[in-house]
């Protein structure tokens, strides 16, 4: 039987997001470095948490997401009524592409930004415009002369992904001020607890009408498997993604180990200082081998080769080896290995791996 039925016009043409490599085949314990992940795991309170949880997953969750807001806002000095909770950042970025974007419209965002933003610009049926960035560095000028009347959102990942770079908060300003009165800057802070200091652009979201900043519990707090992140900004943009928003997106275990994980900065803390430590190790260990990076504010390193073939070869052999890292050519950055930061053994492995393959005796 034939059918007329297909997809919206733009759909088939969205190539599939592929994550970090898990596994390796005829390896059982590979170290995986691949994903970004907390090499820590979550904190005891959240794991706690998530045990009592279990007692109630025969009741709906709330769907007014109160408890976890309130957290959040606890923790971060902000208003939880401007608040949105998802299904992991992703599903913030999917409702704002959604809501504000459609056909003729144009989304701009950095040539290395998250595959994300171009996924769902296209689901939306909107057009990406991908814009050069600096030195792998975000650049605001390129990206104000990208902007039309057609823009509108612009995303920027503070510090960014797969690059760990980052600018300033009175760039991401200048931005702001700059866009088409229609446009709304979206400033990702995946990674932003990672930057001591850095509200990942809260004040500003606060301040400006066109401003909004998402989050994510998946990165510093370790609870990637568990798919948590918010997002913070002016109400009338919160009442708009509310409308398209599942009255029943977040579970119970979500929304409750969420709140004890947020409430638990001792943690945080812990976490940041030994991937800031880690980190600076592993990027000196890595350029003393002749494998350059640029300065990371993220948990991960972005390791420069010379060329394709030496990355891949690099890649293949680190596998042999049950090490896992990240592929970049889908960010068009074919020369480089993503590394995450993981705990101490598994980056001094990597670095005498990499080592041991610069040197030729791999």
């Amino acid at each position: 039987m034939t059918t007329q039925i297909r997809p919206q016009p733009g759909i088939m043409d969205i190539a599939l997001y592929e994550g970090g490599q898990a596994h390796v085949a005829g390896v059982s314990d590979a170290i995986k470095l691949s994903s970004n992940e907390n090499p820590f795991g979550c904190s005891d309170k959240a794991k706690e948490a998530f045990q009592r949880a279990g007692h109630k997953l025969h009741r709906y969750p709330n769907t007014d997401h109160a408890g976890l807001r309130q957290a959040i806002g606890d923790v971060h000095g902000l208003d939880p009524d401007r608040i949105i909770c998802g299904v992991g950042s992703d599903e913030i970025i999917h409702f704002l592409c959604q809501a504000y974007a459609g056909p003729r419209d144009e989304v701009v965002f950095t040539e290395h930004g998250f595959l994300m933003y171009r996924i769902s610009t296209m689901a939306a049926g909107a057009t990406p415009v991908s814009v050069p960035e600096r030195e792998r560095t975000t650049d605001v000028d390129a990206i104000l002369a990208a902007c039309t009347k057609k823009t509108r959102l612009v995303f920027i990942a503070n510090p960014n992904n797969p690059t760990g770079t980052m600018i300033g908060l009175a760039e991401l300003e200048r931005l702001a001020k700059g866009l088409p009165k229609q446009a709304i800057l979206v400033i990702d802070g995946a990674y932003a607890e990672y930057v001591e200091g850095y509200d990942g652009g809260a004040e500003l979201a606060t301040r400006l009408p066109n401003v909004f900043m998402t989050r994510t519990f998946s990165k510093i707090y370790g609870l990637g498997g568990l798919r948590i992140g918010w997002g913070y900004g002016p109400r009338e943009i919160i009442d708009v993604l509310n409308r398209i928003r599942g009255p029943f997106n977040m579970s119970t275990p979500q929304l409750e180990v969420g709140e004890a994980a947020v409430r638990d900065q001792d943690w945080v803390k812990r976490c940041r200082d030994d991937n800031t430590r880690l980190r600076a190790w592993l990027a000196e260990a890595l350029a003393e081998k002749g494998v350059p990076s640029d300065t990371s504010t993220a948990n991960f390193i972005l390791a420069r080769f010379a060329s394709e073939e030496e990355a891949a070869a690099c890649d293949t052999y680190l596998k042999s080896e049950g090490l896992i890292v990240r592929r970049v050519a889908g960010y068009n950055l074919p020369n480089c290995l993503r590394i995450t930061v993981g705990d101490e053994p598994s980056c001094r492995r990597v670095a005498h791996l990499i080592g041991l393959f610069k040197a030729g005796a791999a």
